[in-house]
């Protein structure tokens, strides 16, 4: 089994890269806002301790099946050990499992993203996103408050490939993620 974690900044299009990885390798994907999405419709309001509970059944339980891997879509702020301790705890559920773990980090120029938050296919699998004011704010703020980019050097994982996907399709980058992890 295989987890590819997919990490990056808002709209750097983690989701959009996960769901072109599943349809070429078969791999499930599961990103962030699937579990966001319901506990804010839910809860009225972002809930972490809920989310996390519910992605921790679907991590365990994923991890003791048969299926052949997980596309798991992450935003991860590199200057809080918080997420640190999160992203590393995922990948252990995995690898105490016999997984191999690939580490993907995506990172593109905030312009860039900034279209790309308004893209259909965002707005079609993320209802939070939809009132783009709102979701244009929240994406120049989380840049504010958190380095959501690795300094060079910084992750110590093997299995690592960082993309600058600015100029770059979905499809040009899950070739390089492809070549790079024999997927």
């Amino acid at each position: 089994m295989k987890l590819v974690i997919i990490a990056g900044s808002g709209a750097v299009g983690k989701m959009t890269v996960g769901q072109e990885l599943m349809r070429q390798t078969g791999l499930r994907l599961f990103h962030n806002h699937m579990m966001i999405e319901p506990v804010l419709e839910i809860f009225g309001g972002f809930n972490s301790h809920v989310i996390g509970g519910l992605r921790e059944v679907i991590f365990r339980e994923f991890a003791k099946s048969d299926l052949p891997g997980m596309i798991f879509t992450y935003m991860w702020a590199f200057d809080q050990q918080s997420d640190w301790d999160y992203i590393t705890h995922v990948a252990d559920i995995f690898e105490k499992q016999g997984a191999e773990v690939c580490w993907v980090e995506l990172v593109a120029d905030q312009a860039v993203r900034l279209e790309r938050n308004r893209t259909e296919n965002r707005l079609a699998h993320k209802a939070s996103k939809r009132n783009l004011a709102f979701s244009e704010a929240n994406l120049l703020e989380c840049d504010k408050m958190a380095r959501l980019e690795s300094n060079e050097g910084e992750i110590p994982f093997e299995n690592y490939i960082k993309i600058d996907n600015t100029c770059l399709s979905p499809e040009e980058v899950v070739s390089i993620i492809r070549e790079r992890f024999g997927l």
